[in-house]
């Protein structure tokens, strides 16, 4: 047994030396205008580590960090008729240390939103999800309690209430697919991308009821000339800065919106346009992660359409660098759905559809 572990230890090591030798491998592919500054990232192939109990996820719908920097993901449990009859699904929600061992798990699949999509780990340490294939979100205790849900299961605002109804944009307390949740911690405002069937950032507050909204449908013409407070297809997620801007992903316009917390269109901050248009995954703005310097420097942008983590200035907007590339293999990604970051800067990413799995990327030039 000893000799197998030193064995096991060793092989680790040379592997992961040669990943932190070779930073800028082809793995990390940098766009003509990246600076020599801008920070770098290598998969870590033996993370997380095998799941237990002969589980296996399905779609993994979201990923976020809590202040311990525990990974929790929320699995859909699509298995394929095979992996139905050999091995078993996994819990909705999974938590993972920062060494990537499996610590707790739980959800009720009768309770839990339907087709469950992206969460949120807010500032007192409770875990938010929304549904795409539903009408709510929900906020759970560390341990799986569930305290609040804003709208109804199996409601929808819509025409007839139900998810073939035409989206009404309207409901003070129904909500039509959501994407996203996040909540700001001065006050504890939740802030929802509603979403997949309303084309609207909502906000209630922490009793969950209505304070705001805006937003409405938009043309591709319009999301292309840049116009403001429009969303050409679903309102896909959406993110608070340091200084309570809140940023949302307009995904099949190309494009991230910036807006104050009452809604008042400041900016857009574009990524790869043209990609909505050429039908690729409806677009290139899915999911964003800051970095964890107070200042939060970097924005990461999480690229369904070309399958690549953009790094972006947060305060110009400017695209740095990227990297990743469609695949199968280690780094590679296959429906790139949402990244989070770890407090040493490493990025956790979730794939839906043809990935399915969670891969971390370790920071290895931060500057």
């Amino acid at each position: 047994m000893t000799v197998i572990r030193y064995l096991s230890a060793f092989a680790i090591t040379s592997v992961l030396g040669v990943l932190l030798a070779r930073a800028k491998m082809p793995l990390i592919e940098v766009v003509a205008s990246a600076s020599p500054t801008t920070p770098t990232f290598a998969v870590d192939p033996f993370w997380p580590q095998p799941l237990p109990h002969q589980w296996v996820t399905g779609e993994v719908g979201g990923s976020c960090i809590d202040a311990q920097d525990h990974l929790f993901i929320v699995n859909r449990r699509d298995l394929s008729p095979k992996e139905e009859r050999i091995n078993r699904p996994a819990p909705p929600v999974i938590e993972f240390d920062s060494e990537g061992r499996v610590i707790n798990s739980w959800g009720d699949v009768d309770v839990v939103p339907a087709r469950i999509h992206g969460c949120f780990v807010d500032y007192q340490n409770n875990l938010w999800v929304g549904g795409e294939d539903d009408g709510v979100v929900q906020k759970y205790n560390h341990d799986g309690k569930l305290l609040l849900q804003i709208g109804q299961k199996g409601s929808f605002d819509t025409s007839d209430g139900t998810g073939d109804g035409a989206a009404l944009n309207s409901s003070h307390t129904l909500l039509n697919r959501p994407a996203a949740v996040a909540v700001d911690p001065s006050n504890g405002d939740v802030y929802i991308a509603d979403g997949y069937g309303n084309r609207r950032v909502v906000v209630f507050d922490k009793d969950g009821h209505f304070l705001r909204q805006w937003g409405k449908q938009g043309t591709v013409a319009q999301g292309e000339e840049g116009v403001g407070g429009v969303f050409v297809e679903s309102v896909h997620c959406l993110i608070l800065d340091h200084e309570g801007l809140v940023y949302v992903c307009d995904r099949r316009a190309d494009r991230i919106q910036v807006f104050d917390r009452l809604g008042n269109f400041k900016k857009n901050i574009y990524i790869k346009k043209g990609t909505g248009r050429l039908g690729r995954a409806d677009g290139s703005a899915w999911w964003i992660a800051w970095s964890p310097e107070p200042a939060q420097r970097y924005m990461y942008v999480a690229d369904g359409g070309n399958e690549k983590i953009w790094i972006v200035d947060h305060a110009s907007g400017e695209i740095l660098s990227s990297f990743g590339k469609v695949g199968h293999q280690a780094g590679e990604f296959t429906y790139l759905h949402s990244i989070s970051v770890d407090s040493r800067g490493n990025i956790i990413t979730a794939e839906t559809i043809g990935g399915r799995r969670v891969q971390k990327f370790n920071l290895i030039d931060g500057k």
